[in-house]
């Protein structure tokens, strides 16, 4: 405005009064009304002018007296008296429309210029209409800032501006003032009254909106050669600074610091860097006029300018590696999840961030409500084209341009054969890796010969089999009978579930540890059958310290429990003893005869006489057996395949008599812990929801002498431990097909038939319709389900060049451009380790030099093409052939270059795990 208000003045100040003056009743409508009028309205933008309410008021009579020649002749326009000085010309403060000026608009002040003239060296004082809201007025003050340099605080210029002036203007207006050339990207922050800066983050807004007032500092900053901007520097960082624009690297090749498990974000961030079309549209600064700051779906452009400040800087040369602190701080503030710093998914993060970027770069500032149609019997290219149009009306960003592509999504009814054909888009591929229904488990076989040691077998078993396909793939390594066996999870030295035969596999987790008991088998019930209780059995160590009356505080498990088949008609604690201690005679040295305690024999005779004999527990022989009639040959076969119901309950139990043996013996609950309240013989109705569970308490010497716990813990290894599930490789086109093939809806998230007016169980199948320039595929390497978690590290064959895709798109193709269909890969994200931890890399193809890089957060080295393929493989970005012909029209260069045989693979052996 300034710069207008001079340029007038200098065709104006040495006017001269026209000689042809019409007359003055002429004058006065001229000037009073009409178009050229100052009595017309005003018109937001139009120019109007201040003259001197002292002039206009001597003009006024000088017209309405008639007389040309009167002495009441105005002279020359003169505004001094609204000026504070006769050098800057600056407006005096306070001024009263009315009392002090009078506004004409431009017609009328070019009217009185020519007939009057106006006074020499007064520049006229211009000032636009501007529409405030709910009102235009003429803005006789406008807006005067003060620019400053961000490298010169202390050096301010004046400028004065609309209300309605765009904060664009003045970054134009501060270019031109420090002389920046047009090559260097700056921004504007303005200081606060409070002394504090905030950013001018949308320049397309006015600075009424953006309430920037008179007096206020706006600072210019001009982004440094190595990608960073200057306010984003500490100071004690300029030396640090000069040394990295010194430096003249490769762009592109620099590494990501991690900043604590934040290797996914890392690998997520280098493989959309090495998109060639995406970066080069922030390289160039095209983002800068597709900011959509207004969007409600969007993060304000403020992930759109951190990801272009990254770019910036790993493409400059000038860094070696970079700290994404910025970045990684505004995706924890738009998405919560990633707050903090715990491990996460690099595919989630990507998602996330071409939806950001999407939103955040939107041209559609507002966007329209479409219906979505169903093809209705309407051919697939005029449905097709219907819902990109549809897409684009809603969604139109560098993002949509490069990534999304169309489905065709077809659903059947099974009930009425409905058939519903939509066209959806999408960003990236999530494609499934053809899944095994084998699965391998490692179990502990735990034989009822007590001098085999326990083995450890590795079984091949169905993924979706019962309790009996693991026993039937034990038999076959052990030649036992399946139904001599009874499986357990074992953890903390107790049983935490004894699993049914006909119990789904899928609730064993593989970290669970399985054990295996041989158990006696079921003989066919008859007249002179008998069955065996099969007795779970704890070990526990009495801690002296903590002996409370013989309660069970004081007393820990240890070892592994066993289940031990006891026949039914010796059911007393004194063959029980010898049953045990015949089963545990591996690692429980007998004590000898000098190690009695010649003491407690009378002791020993009085308890004989209180021991009820077998035949008082259940019937049948009250002969009693002795220790080496209690092994698999002494007839303990032939009993109850799983706990049974009718197992004597504690009432019949007799009662404990010898003290003297190396072990003591009780009855517990499941969690292995004594409760004898519950077990009072005079509490009446009392019975077992399951079977008892014995607890074999050992005194810490007695233990200490004659229980081996090295010999306890000891077990084998089965051949079969060395045998690896071999996971035959897949090729990508296998697991695209596998995308494309026919599915059944799950019964969480059925479709609603508008034929049957109920939701339904349809068959829905997927097919390619169009593809992106840059295709993402995502490989599922991750499975979860109800009671299962796995990665599958299958390995997956991809190519390099010429993935084709003709096969795989329904669209009717353009046989005279298959490159249209043709993809080379760029870049590939890479997950190595497991589910709980795991480490995340990239390899990636630099869009100059056409070499493959490997990126590990902040290091940075040359790899060959034939080290990219491995079992880590998990996102994959690919790119179609003609655009790379079109980044790259040179001759010579279409084809990307050969890579060098440089550096030596990453080794996943040796990978750093988070």
């Amino acid at each position: 405005m300034a710069a207008v208000a001079a340029n007038v003045a200098a065709a104006a100040e040495d006017r001269e009064p026209q000689r042809e003056v019409p007359g003055l009743e002429s004058q006065r409508r001229q000037i009073e009304n009409g178009e050229s009028g100052r009595e017309r309205p005003l018109r937001a933008g139009e120019s109007w002018f201040l003259v001197e309410q002292h002039w206009y008021k001597q003009w006024e009579v000088y017209v309405q007296g008639g007389d040309q020649d009167s002495g009441t002749f105005p002279g020359r326009i003169n505004n001094a008296d609204l000026f504070e000085d006769q050098v800057n010309w600056r407006l005096k403060k306070g001024l009263v429309e009315g009392e002090d000026y009078v506004l004409l608009p431009a017609a009328a002040w070019h009217y009185l210029v020519a007939w009057y003239g106006l006074e020499h060296g007064q520049p006229p004082i211009e000032r636009k209409v501007v529409e405030l809201p709910s009102v235009q007025k003429v803005e006789v003050y406008p807006v005067e800032l003060l620019l400053v340099r961000h490298s010169d605080m202390d050096t301010p210029h004046t400028a004065q501006f609309s209300h309605t002036d765009s904060v664009e203007l003045v970054l134009r207006t501060a270019r031109e003032q420090f002389l920046v050339s047009p090559q260097e990207e700056t921004r504007l922050w303005i200081k606060n009254a409070e002394g504090s800066f905030e950013r001018l983050c949308n320049t397309r807004v006015t600075l009424l909106d953006a309430a920037l007032k008179t007096g206020q500092v706006v600072i210019m900053e001009t982004r440094n050669k190595d990608g960073t901007w200057p306010s984003a520097q500490p100071q004690a960082a300029s030396t640090a600074l000069e040394e990295e624009e010194a430096l003249q690297g490769q762009p592109g090749i620099c590494g990501l610091t991690n900043l604590g498990n934040t290797c996914f974000m890392n690998s997520a961030l280098q493989c959309l860097s090495n998109v060639p079309q995406l970066t080069e549209y922030f390289l160039k600064n095209r983002y800068l006029e597709e900011l959509n700051f207004c969007n409600p779906l969007g993060m304000k452009g403020e992930i759109a300018e951190a990801y272009a400040d990254l770019v910036k800087q790993a493409w400059s040369g000038h860094h070696r590696s970079i700290v994404p602190h910025v970045f990684k701080t505004k995706v924890g503030h738009f998405a919560s999840q990633f707050l903090g710093y715990q491990q996460h998914d690099s595919q989630e993060l990507l998602s996330f961030l071409l939806d950001g970027l999407h939103e955040d770069l939107n041209r559609v500032k507002k966007k329209e409500y479409v219906e979505l149609c169903d093809a209705a019997g309407r051919p697939d290219q005029e449905v097709a084209q219907e819902a990109w149009q549809n897409h684009k009306r809603r969604n139109d960003s560098v993002i949509v341009d490069t990534f999304h592509g169309l489905f065709k999504s077809t659903l059947v009814c099974p009930d009425c054969g409905n058939v519903s054909v939509t066209f959806d888009p999408f960003c990236y591929l999530s494609v499934p890796l053809p899944v095994s229904h084998k699965r391998v488990m490692e179990v502990f076989f735990v034989s009822m010969d007590p001098r085999r040691k326990p083995e450890q077998h590795r079984l091949v078993v169905p993924k979706k089999g019962k309790i009996s396909d693991l026993c039937v793939a034990l038999a076959k390594h052990t030649g036992m009978s399946p139904e001599r066996m009874m499986v357990a999870d074992v953890f903390s030295h107790r049983f935490y579930k004894i699993y049914q035969l006909e119990e789904s596999l899928s609730s064993i987790l593989d970290r669970d540890d399985i054990f295996i008991y041989e158990v006696s088998g079921r003989s066919a019930i008859g007249e002179n059958s008998r069955e065996d209780v099969v007795l779970p059995i704890y070990l526990r160590e009495r801690t002296p310290a903590r002996d409370y009356n013989n309660s069970y505080y004081g007393l820990m498990l240890f070892g592994h429990p066993l289940l031990v088949s006891v026949p039914r008609d010796r059911l007393s604690w004194d063959a029980l003893y010898h049953i045990l201690l015949y089963r545990l005679s591996r690692y429980v040295t007998r004590p000898s005869s000098d190690d009695e305690d010649d003491g407690d024999e009378k002791a020993d005779m009085e308890d004989k006489d209180n021991i009820p004999k077998p035949g008082h527990v259940a019937g049948g022989s009250s002969q009693d057996s002795g220790p080496e009639q209690a092994g698999p040959s002494s007839g303990v076969a032939g009993g109850s395949r799983a706990p049974v119901d009718n197992s004597p309950g504690p009432s019949h139990w007799p009662q404990r008599a010898r003290r003297k043996h190396l072990f003591t013996l009780q009855t517990v609950n499941s969690n292995g812990t004594s409760d004898r309240s519950t077990f009072n013989e005079d509490t009446h109705g009392v019975s077992f929801s399951s079977q008892p569970y014995i607890a074999i308490d050992w005194e810490p010497e007695m233990k200490k002498r004659y229980y081996d716990e090295v010999e306890a813990e000891g077990y084998v290894k089965h051949d079969c431990v060395g045998y690896v599930l071999k996971k035959a490789p897949v090729r990508l086109q296998e697991c695209i097909e596998l995308f494309t093939t026919v599915e059944t809806l799950e019964k969480e998230n059925p479709w609603y038939c508008p034929t049957c007016k109920q939701h339904q169980l349809a068959t829905k199948k997927l097919d390619l319709w169009m593809l992106p320039e840059t295709l993402i595929i995502h490989l599922k390497r991750f499975s979860y389900t109800k009671f299962s978690r796995e990665k599958l590290d299958t390995l997956v064959e991809f190519p390099i060049r010429d993935l084709d895709f003709s096969e795989f798109v329904i669209k009717p193709q353009n046989e005279s451009a298959p490159e249209l269909y043709k993809y080379d890969l760029i870049a590939v994200s890479n997950h190595y380790g497991g589910l709980r931890d795991g480490h995340y890399t990239t390899f990636a193809c630099n869009k100059d030099s056409g070499q493959w890089h490997y990126f590990d957060d902040n290091s940075v080295s040359p790899v060959t093409e034939n080290q990219i393929e491995s079992k880590a493989a998990y996102v994959l970005f690919y790119q179609r052939q003609d655009v790379a012909r079109r980044l790259q029209p040179q001759p010579g260069l279409a084809d990307p270059p050969a890579s060098p045989a440089c550096g030596s693979p990453p080794n996943s052996e040796f990978m750093d795990v988070n």
